[in-house]
C-alpha cells in the first residue's frame, strides 16, 4: 500500500507510476516470504499465516492488473 501510495504522489507519469506497482508487487513477495519466518518460529496459528499469505497473493494479482490495464491505456 505504501508504495503504491508513494507511486501515486510522485508520479510524473504512468510509466512511473508502474514502477512503484512494481515494487508493490515485490513487496507482497516479500509478505509471503516473511510468512514462512512467522510459520517456522511459530509466532502466529498457521491459520492466520495462511490468510496472510492468501491475502497478499490476492494483491499481488490486483496490482499486477492494474499495471496490466495502465500499459493497455499508454
Amino acid at each position: 500500500m505504501n508504495n503504491i501510495a508513494e507511486g501515486f504522489g510522485r508520479r510524473k507519469s504512468q510509466v512511473e507510476f508502474i514502477r512503484f506497482l512494481d515494487y508493490s508487487q515485490g513487496s507482497c513477495c516479500e509478505v509471503r516470504s516473511v510468512s514462512y519466518v512467522l510459520e517456522d518460529r511459530k509466532y502466529l496459528e498457521l491459520e492466520k499465516i495462511l490468510l496472510i499469505r492468501e491475502k497478499a497473493e490476492q494483491t499481488k494479482i490486483r496490482t499486477l492488473g492494474l499495471i496490466a490495464a495502465i500499459r493497455r491505456n499508454l
